[in-house]
């Protein structure tokens, strides 16, 4: 804008103007995002050393990272059971380093470039065993990265410690974090509680390791020593990501990331060099029935869900005028009236100013609050609310 108008409006931005900005602001990062995409390797597995892969990439052109890197186990001769079998360990070319320095060059080098393909809101998930997953968390903290949290995957069907000469390991660690203190993340809070029976999902995650039917195999033997269980990558996509996100597997293996990606209607790029595991990974993936649309609808937070007032909910009938609602505890009753509004004990108010003034709080979440019976099961009057929202979609 020139001086002498900026002048004339006392030195003030127009808001017209500030308006317009926003709107061209806009209009280019949603033309960068489309650029990046349209330029990425969707849902293909890219071959080679990972670093060297990742850095074919677009910078902040991915939504999630989840890596399962090597352990660097460092495992002596052959591991035997009591009996004199042999045990089927991690023994492979790949998980071996001729040092700690080696592997920690390694893993600075593959997080620099997982954080580069980030964007600034995205997200990086790391899985390990203690071996290694102390050395790659204080390198991805001095990369800039920020822990959310550590998860324990508690297994239970873990491998014993036939030498009986330390506990048996019968976890693993998680690492999720964002790129750094302030950044914004993905988070499905209530797709997570609405996951674990209207619990808040905890950090330690009870799971069987991959066997049986789900554990691939060729030629009777194990594909890959260390897959995991398709429930572990369930619960990390739903939790942090979003319909059409993309997520890179650095380490790709035999594609357990790709294939409940695809499930779960998101994109994906692998990064393998292992040409077998490439190829039973795109047989795997190539099988996989994407879910129908109408099921990948989760439960959304109060925050990013559509504002909907109770009385809408009332006039739909999903909670019907008479209806009894009461808090958790039942100590407060109140019937459902026909403006959607609520009556206990001759006092009248909202959802939210009813329970306010019941409780003698200075505020009330009434969805969360007030709670009601359907089909012999007590559920918030938030589950009324969420399935408002679905017959209402777009």
């Amino acid at each position: 804008m020139p001086v002498d108008k900026l002048q004339a409006t006392g030195g003030a931005i127009p808001v017209s103007v500030i308006e317009k900005v926003k709107s061209r602001a806009k209009s280019v990062v949603k033309t960068l995002e489309t650029a990046r995409s349209s330029d990425l390797p969707l849902n293909h597995i890219l071959p080679g050393d990972c670093i060297e892969a990742m850095r074919s990439l677009p910078t902040n052109s991915v939504d999630l990272v989840f890596a399962d890197p090597p352990y660097n186990l460092q495992l002596g001769g052959d591991l035997n059971r009591p009996d004199g079998s042999h045990v089927d360990a991690v023994t492979d070319h790949w998980d071996q380093f001729d040092s700690m320095a080696v592997y920690d060059r390694f893993t600075r080098e593959w997080l620099t470039e997982a954080r580069r393909v980030l964007k600034p809101d995205g997200a990086l998930w790391v899985i390990g065993s203690y071996h290694n997953i102390f050395r790659v968390g204080a390198i991805l903290q001095d990369l800039g990265f920020w822990i959310l949290n550590d998860i324990v995957w508690r297994k239970t069907n873990p491998m014993p410690n036939f030498r009986g000469t330390r506990f048996t390991n019968a976890h693993e660690t998680l690492i999720w974090a964002s790129m750094g203190e302030k950044a914004r993340y993905q988070f499905n809070y209530r797709a997570m509680k609405t996951l674990n029976d209207e619990l808040q999902m905890r950090s330690d995650w009870v799971m069987p390791i991959c066997a049986g039917g789900e554990r691939l195999k060729e030629n009777g033997k194990k594909a890959h020593p260390t897959q995991k269980p398709e429930a572990l990558l369930y619960r990390v996509l739903l939790a942090t990501t979003e319909k059409g996100d993309v997520v890179l597997d650095p380490f790709f293996g035999t594609g357990t990331t790709g294939a409940v990606a695809k499930r779960l209607g998101r994109e994906w790029i692998g990064c393998e060099r292992e040409d077998f595991y490439r190829e039973v990974a795109m047989k795997r993936i190539e099988k996989e029935l994407p879910l129908d649309e109408s099921a990948l609808t989760t439960m959304q937070s109060a925050r990013s869900a559509p504002k909907v007032a109770f009385g809408a909910v009332v006039e739909g009938g999903l909670i019907p005028p008479g209806t009894q609602v009461f808090d958790k505890k039942r100590r407060w009753i109140a019937t459902v009236r026909t403006d959607g509004s609520l009556e206990c004990g001759g006092k009248t108010g909202s959802i939210h100013g009813l329970g306010k003034e019941l409780q003698g709080a200075p505020s009330c979440n009434g969805w969360a609050f007030w709670h009601y019976e359907q089909g012999g099961d007590v559920q918030p009057i938030d589950a009324a609310r969420q399935l408002y929202l679905l017959a209402n979609e777009d």
